[in-house]
Formats: C-alpha cells, structure tokens, sequence
C-alpha cells in the first residue's frame, strides 16, 4: 500500500528547511534539507533557498510514498487571505506571495500556509510536550520570538492567521525597542540575537548565541544575567497569556531556547511570582518535545489533519 507522506516546508529569520514527514509525525531519513535566509538575503536568493530545499526534500520520496501535500510555516506577520508573509527579520519579503510561489514550482499539490508557531502548537499537541494538553501554547525562542495557540485542543480562530504571535507582546519592566515599533516586545528583549547584543552592551566579547551558550555554561556573569533577562521576561508573557487564555502547557522550541536550562527555571520563577493566581502558576512550561523538528511536524500536520489549520 502507499505510504501517505506530506511535504513540509519552515521558513524563518535564519534558515529555510523541508523535509518529508509521514502520517505518524515522523521525518524520512535523508529528505530533511536546509538553506540559509538572513536579513541581508534578496527576494531571488529567498526564492532559490525554498526551491531547492523543496525539491530536494520532494526527490527524497521513497517509490512507496503517496505525497498529499505541503504544508509551510512561517515566521509572521502572515496573510492568510492572500496567502503572503512579511517575516519581520526577513526584510526583502514584504506581502511576498509564498503560497503561490510554491503552488507554481509544485503544481497539483494542495498548499497551506500557516504562520511558524501555530505549527509548533500543532505539532507539540500531535507528538510532543503537549499531548493530552487543552490549551496550548508552542513557542518558538530564536533569531525572532514566536507563538500558536490551541484552545480546547484546536486553533484558536485568527482571521489574518496571526493569533498567538506572543513575541510582539509588550513585557512588564522592559522598554527595548522593537522592530516592530513596539517598546518592551517580548521578541526585542528574549530573541537570541537581541539576547546577545545586550550582553554585549554589557561588555561580552562574544558574538553568537552559541559563544553566549559557552560563556554561561563557564558560569560568567554577564552571560548569566543576560539568560536571566530573557528567561524573566518570557515568564513574564506566558503569565499575562495565561491569565487571558488559561493555559494549560506552554512547550518552548527554537535554536535560542537551548542556551541553557537555566532559561526555563528563570521563565517558571518570574511565571511562580504570581502568588494571587494557582490557575496562572499551574501552567506547564517545558522544553520541546521534538528538538528542531517541530516545526518540520507542524506544518505537516496541516496536510494530514486540514480541519486543525
């Protein structure tokens, strides 16, 4: 019988992947490919890093596999009635119609287009963290700060297919300027990149989320105050979510969320603070359930299960 697979595309502030993803949540060894994408790429560079992982992951197919579909993630802001993205930390796309682009490079596969953190929900809820979960958050901690929700165990309804974007929710105690012209935006303090550059205001040599890593596993300080900063501040969103939506789990993934444990126990001590709420401190913050592949599964979801998009 063929094997129903669904060909899943992640685009985002750093990289481009794809990769073939059957009907269990599992990738098929070898289909999985990578680009790079940064904010200094043009829109033609964009487009041939997502031809080419797409078509690779696509030729990976064993003769076995049935190919439903593809389903894409996203870094946000999306449109879903146009099927674009404006990927904050990817400035050459704005309004860029990726669905369609796609639809032409792979004709006769259906194409669906969610923003990147509703795909971790979907996917920590399907075969990670947050199985058996009602309300859900996924979040995404990395070169941008992302976020889906599920609520009673299924999307929250967003019309323009941002809902759950918590990365451009404005933190208590913080006035960063964000890109989005927000101040204190959770992605403006807690993002890896902007993690980074306070440290480095603060006299770190270091350059990388990898050297901030290092530094802090070393115990030096500065590195130390600044995972505590990011960590306080992504405690801080998820408590002020909670008290809106009542989560039950909140599961973090993204290249950044594994600094350091230590980012976690900072994020669940500044969330413990609200003493006043046992509904807002019961909630659940854990590390992903699927490491790097989440969003991969996520956006296959969204061909396996469309009713869930």
């Amino acid at each position: 019988m063929p094997r129903p697979v669904a060909l899943a595309l992640d685009f985002g502030g750093t990289k481009v992947e794809a990769a073939l993803v059957d009907d269990r949540g599992a990738l098929l060894p070898g289909s999985r490919h990578r680009r790079p994408t940064g904010a200094a790429a043009t829109s033609d560079e964009l487009e041939r890093a997502v031809a080419d992982v797409l078509l690779a992951a696509r030729d990976a197919a064993p003769t076995d596999a049935e190919l439903l579909g593809i389903g894409v993630g996203a870094a946000g802001p999306i449109d879903l009635r146009h099927g674009t993205v404006s990927p904050l930390n990817v400035p050459a796309w704005r309004d860029h119609p990726l669905a369609e682009r796609i639809a032409e490079l792979l004709p006769g596969l259906p194409v669906t287009l969610r923003i990147d953190g509703l795909c971790i929900a979907l996917a920590e809820g399907w075969v990670g963290a947050g199985r058996g979960a009602s309300n859900l958050l996924g979040m995404i901690v990395s070169t941008g700060v992302g976020g889906g929700l599920l609520l009673g165990g299924r999307p929250a309804p967003s019309p323009s297919g941002n809902g759950g974007h918590i990365g451009h929710v404005e933190v208590g105690g913080f006035d960063d300027r964000c890109a989005c012209g927000g101040r204190g935006c959770l992605e403006a303090v807690a993002s890896g990149p902007r993690t980074v550059a306070w440290a480095r205001e603060q006299g770190f040599p270091g350059k990388t989320g990898e050297d901030l890593a290092a530094a802090h596993a070393a115990g030096d300080p500065i590195a130390l105050a600044a995972v505590e900063r990011a960590g306080t501040a992504l405690g801080r969103a998820i408590a002020s979510a909670t008290n809106l939506v009542d989560l039950d789990v909140v599961a973090i993934g993204g290249g950044f969320s594994r600094v350091s444990p230590a980012l976690f126990d900072h994020a669940r001590a500044a969330l413990a603070e609200r003493t006043a709420f046992e509904f807002v401190r019961r909630v659940r913050i854990v590390p992903s359930g699927l490491s790097d592949e989440g969003p991969l599964i996520g956006a296959a979801a969204l061909v396996f299960e469309p009713e869930l998009g």
